[in-house]
């Protein structure tokens, strides 16, 4: 039986890689075919009444696993100088405001027709408001770099901003004078740490002679994301600040204290811990998509009762989209289509409070949301030509 299982599961991881290899030809997000596979196996182990033990809890272990590294993976590859300063302001205020204006509009749609308050209606819709970079980043791949660039930026402030949103709302029974002053704390904080700790880890980056060296550095990362989530601290932050910082070295590098962790010698060691942070970010991608499929019931995906919520919101997000890109004069080709909602979206669904938690959001709805936003991401990738198909 243990033989099986890991025969199953390289198979599988296998598959994946050939998958993501393959995605630049076929223009099918590696997501899309993760999902259908693990679907798939699923239908297989009921058909021949395999038994397999229930894996729902594994599914959040993974994901949040797997968002740290996909974060600290596309900001590793992020440029950081003055002349990026405008790009960033604008892809932050594109991922932010759609965000904002969609929770709010969808919030209101939940109070209406859902009974119930405005504020647990804003719980329960920050989560399908959120751009997963978990698929984005992938995705973007095979784009020219400036059309990857912004995804990566914009998908990983997504993330940031809709778990610092989602904490502030979920966590707070009343919204007042206190509870900003509490969130403005909690920033500060998360900024102290993230200070703190980026300078530690880089230290011991450029100084452990041990043959093994990185995966403490991102088992430290996970540790402190972790801690920081405990006292609901947007540790997201501290993980884009990270990998900003260990990536743009050469722009700081003239600073007194950098030249003491020997830059040269420790750019050569990033991009050692870049090549293994993408190897594992895609190890526990894979898994997670794959795992989430599989917990996928054919009922919850073909459920009547959902479908017309799920397709509302769906156009919701690329409308809103598609004007908020004119407006800022970004190209609307591939940018509009990639706005997939998925691993942070299941997050941030399973960590709604009990207590507002609202019929109208269930696992349906999620499911058939994530399905839908993927497949528009496919459909537009595939009708996209890059700048090099072009020429």
């Amino acid at each position: 039986m243990t033989t099986s299982i890991i025969i199953s599961i390289c198979l599988l991881l296998i598959l994946a890689y050939i998958f993501d290899i393959t995605s630049s030809k076929t223009k099918i997000p590696s997501v899309i075919l993760l999902l259908a596979v693990g679907w798939a196996v699923k239908q297989g182990t009921d058909f021949f009444e395999i038994r397999v033990p229930n894996l729902t809890s594994i599914l959040p272990v993974l994901g949040t696993v797997g968002l740290i590294l996909i974060v600290l993976e596309g900001s590793l590859e992020l440029e950081l100088n003055k002349s990026k300063i405008p790009f960033i302001g604008k892809t932050a205020l594109v991922a932010i405001i759609p965000m904002l204006l969609f929770s709010f509009g969808l919030a209101f749609a939940f109070h209406y027709f859902g009974n119930v308050s405005f504020k647990v209606g804003l719980a329960n819709a920050i989560p399908l408001a959120v751009i997963s970079s978990a698929i984005a980043i992938p995705s973007a791949q095979n784009l020219i770099s400036k059309n990857k660039e912004f995804i990566t930026y914009e998908s990983s402030l997504s993330d940031i901003f809709g778990v610092i949103l989602f904490n502030f709302v979920s966590l707070n029974d009343d919204i007042g004078a206190s509870s900003v002053g509490h969130f403005i704390l909690e920033i500060l904080v998360i900024l102290i740490i993230s200070f703190v700790a980026t300078l530690g880890l880089a230290f011991l980056l450029s100084k452990i002679k041990h043959p093994v060296k990185f995966i403490p550095i991102i088992l430290s990362i996970v540790l402190i994301y972790a801690v920081t989530k405990i006292y609901h601290l947007p540790g997201l932050i501290f993980i884009l600040l990270f990998g900003l910082f260990l990536g743009n070295l050469d722009e700081i590098k003239g600073n007194k204290f950098i030249q003491k962790l020997q830059p040269n010698l420790l750019n050569k060691e990033v991009h050692k811990f870049h090549e293994l942070t993408t190897e594992i970010a895609f190890l526990v991608r894979a898994l997670f998509f794959l795992l989430f499929g599989y917990l996928i019931e054919t009922s919850e995906l073909l459920n009547t009762e959902t479908i017309v919520w799920a397709i509302g919101i769906c156009a919701g997000i690329f409308a809103l989209r598609y004007i908020t890109l004119k407006i800022f004069k970004i190209n609307i080709k591939p940018a509009l289509f990639i706005a997939p909602r998925g691993l942070i979206t299941i997050l941030l669904f399973l960590s709604i409070p009990d207590n507002q938690v609202i019929d109208l959001v269930n696992n349906s709805l999620v499911i058939q949301v994530i399905i839908l936003s993927a497949l528009v991401m496919m459909s537009g990738l595939m009708s996209h030509k890059t700048d090099e198909e072009n020429n």
